[in-house]
């Protein structure tokens, strides 16, 4: 199959590659030889690699910075989706767009399915939804991937986050909110999951996550644990304890019911993280 990745160098799209490249012809871009929000750049690549699915991972993913510039956000996530979409269109291309658990509003009481309403509350939220919109009008045959918390190797998150503060603070202690809950997922097993949808053709809506929810605070507490750093103490806040220019969706965890249908689920969130320490050499 030959595949092309949008957002070839970030967490996902170089795990994607890598492991796409030991069975598939894989090719990539990134700004500014591939620029999401020039269409004709786009289109030119599209037809002269001639990909048979592309995978777009491209995006702004900085969610208080599309707060702070969401016009930016919408131009990226929104309109460079539609370019995308609209170059599959034309080079009769499926097309796998990535997006996020922050389409929802976060009220329900249990986890989201591929078929509840979106209904986002923050920017980042709104032009991920923007770009769902676009790939759905603009083509028949493609899969939106909803994921949440991402980690890999090699990148700015969650986890190398808490462990940096760790160390930086010490005895004075890490303040980490307990009412914002969601499914931490690891880039090695949403990769996995993405090459396996994409060789079955079951066009649709998607929600790959690890297994598991857990709040922020939770969350901390067990890198702190698996890294030796659990005397480091951590203070219970709210959200409106924490102050930031997005607002997140207080429950998002999303249920993966029409993956597991199909035979595609990932493993618990607890494992995927003791692996992901064991071999993480980003912090010491």
């Amino acid at each position: 199959m030959r595949i092309f990745i949008t957002g070839v160098k970030g967490q996902l799209g170089a795990d994607l590659a890598r492991r796409a490249g030991a069975t598939h012809a894989v090719a990539g871009g990134e700004p500014p030889e591939f620029d999401v929000t020039q269409f004709d750049q786009v289109l030119d690549t599209f037809e002269a690699f001639r990909p048979q699915v592309v995978i777009h991972c491209a995006a702004m993913t900085d969610v208080d910075g599309a707060a702070r510039q969401p016009d930016l956000a919408y131009r990226i996530n929104g309109f460079g989706t539609q370019n995308v979409a609209l170059a599959c269109a034309r080079c009769q291309v499926p097309l796998l767009y990535v997006s996020s658990n922050e389409v929802f509003d976060g009220l329900n009481t249990e986890p989201y399915r591929e078929f509840d309403r979106p209904q986002p509350i923050n920017p980042y939220g709104y032009s991920k939804l923007a770009g769902e919109w676009f790939t759905q009008q603009l083509l028949h045959h493609f899969y939106i991937v909803r994921t949440s918390w991402l980690t890999g190797h090699g990148g700015r998150n969650f986890v190398h986050r808490i462990q940096q503060l760790a160390d930086e603070r010490g005895a004075q202690g890490l303040r980490v909110v307990t009412d914002e809950v969601a499914c931490p997922t690891f880039v090695p097993d949403l990769s996995a999951a993405i090459l396996k949808l994409i060789e079955t053709g079951a066009y649709g809506i998607y929600h790959f996550v690890n297994s598991g929810c857990c709040s922020r605070y939770t969350y901390a507490k067990r890198i702190l644990d698996l890294t030796g750093r659990g005397q480091v103490p951590v203070q219970p806040i709210t959200l409106a304890d924490y102050a930031r220019p997005s607002m997140p969706p207080k429950f998002s965890p999303l249920a993966n019911l029409n993956g597991a249908a199909i035979g595609i689920e990932l493993r618990a969130w607890e494992e995927a993280l003791a692996e992901f320490l064991k071999g993480d050499s980003a912090i010491g």
